[in-house]
């Protein structure tokens, strides 16, 4: 149902890509970016990013985030980018409270302007959505949380950490989660079962969808069976299991897309294992880019120990490329079926070995990976939260505003 009129929603993360990382959080973006396409809803952004005072190469991550503007314009959508202190190592109990504190000005500025949201779309429930809660309080605006993965599946393992949350999840007036994994660890956690939906990623199936597949082979220089893993190059996504299953795989070549700290570790494991001339580390590959690694390759890869909804898993299905994921969260709601892929029985590299050997003897056509993929478009998804946005707007209808422009200076 459309919406009864045009709703101001702010979207508060710190995973959103930038001009320095446009890669960075690109799925809350092709979220917003969908949901602003359905109608009903227009949106501006508050992605806001560590302060660093120097933008020297040198100085890595940090120098690279110093360089990001203060504001930007993508896809249509205004993005402000403010600083916050942060501490690192030592202050993640600290960082919802510095997130907020430092976001209090640029809300109240926005307010000024005559630019108050109607809501606050919180994504990542800590700290994000822990300073999105206490904004929330602060200026009497309604407040949806979305938990992604390891913000509801780790980091509440956490004494203080699970306190914030826990507060975030009373404030809030609206609760996602990405998969009925994250929805049900919700109500675990406390939550109202009346405020929790799962609404999860849908798949841009006008990008990703199978093309060549000898010329995109052709391109990247691969022959025979070709294994692909995209995503960051921590010991979470299990790059590592996947080098030591090509010991058990001789035919094989494994295309590694992303980057990350184990990069250099895992380049010396496979010199180790003597499968290095059949491993390629490609790198950071922009977004638009990987359709082309999905149709190359014969299976993705995923054997992560946490997800939330791993976007990889149905980008590579839209592409007509099954997959071999570990069976964790939110991953057996998508791999259904075989021609969607398998599940290993374990996390472990022989069960990456079994795994291939058993999508061999399922393995679909292409075309029916692709199909299985078309029921997972963004449509539903984004009905859905403008429900819940209308929803949450209207019980905060008596409209207490805690802070108004000009109060509350100290």
């Amino acid at each position: 149902m459309p919406s009864e009129r045009i709703l101001n929603s702010l979207t508060f993360t710190q995973l959103y890509p930038n001009a320095m990382q446009p890669n960075h959080g690109v799925f809350v973006e092709n979220r917003l970016r969908h949901l602003v396409g359905h109608g009903g809803i227009r949106a501006g952004v508050l992605a806001p990013v560590p302060w660093f005072p120097f933008t020297s190469e040198r100085f890595g991550r940090y120098g690279e985030l110093a360089k990001v503007p203060l504001r930007e314009n993508r896809f249509g959508i205004a993005i402000d980018h403010p600083r916050y202190p942060m501490l690192p190592k030592i202050g993640m109990a600290l960082q919802p409270w510095l997130l907020y504190r430092a976001m209090v000005p640029h809300l109240r500025r926005m307010i000024a302007l005559d630019r108050r949201p109607d809501l606050i779309d919180a994504h990542y429930v800590y700290p994000d959505g822990v300073a999105a809660a206490l904004l929330a309080r602060r200026f009497g605006l309604p407040l949806a949380i979305t938990a992604r993965g390891t913000d509801l599946n780790l980091i509440p393992q956490h004494p203080l950490a699970r306190r914030w949350i826990r507060f975030a999840i009373r404030e809030a007036s609206g609760l996602v989660g990405v998969c009925e994994a994250l929805a049900r660890r919700f109500v675990e956690l406390g939550a109202d079962p009346a405020k929790v939906r799962a609404l999860r990623n849908g798949v841009d199936l006008d990008l990703f969808r199978p093309t060549d597949r000898d010329a995109a082979r052709r391109e990247l220089g691969v022959s025979g069976p070709v294994l692909l893993l995209v995503g960051q190059l921590i010991e979470r996504k299990g790059a590592h299991l996947a080098i030591d299953a090509l010991s058990d795989l001789p035919e094989h070549t494994l295309l590694l897309a992303g980057d990350g700290p184990e990069r250099h570790a895992l380049g010396e494991r496979a010199r180790k294992g003597g499968v290095a001339p059949r491993v390629r580390f490609l790198g950071a590959v922009p977004h638009a880019e990987l359709p082309g690694l999905y149709t190359a390759a014969d299976a993705l890869l995923l054997p992560s120990s946490r997800e939330g909804w791993a976007n990889v898993l149905l980008e590579s299905m839209a592409c007509g490329t099954p997959v071999i994921a570990t069976d964790i969260w939110g991953t057996p709601e998508v791999v259904t079926c075989p021609e969607a892929g398998v599940l290993m029985r374990e996390r472990a590299a022989g069960a990456i070995v079994e795994a291939w050997h058993r999508l061999e003897t399922v393995r679909r056509p292409r075309a029916a990976t692709r199909a299985h993929a078309e029921g997972f478009g963004w449509e539903p998804t984004s009905r859905g939260q403008i429900e819940l946005f209308n929803e949450i707007v209207r019980g905060n209808g008596r409209g207490v505003h805690v802070e108004r422009a000009g109060e509350g200076r100290r």
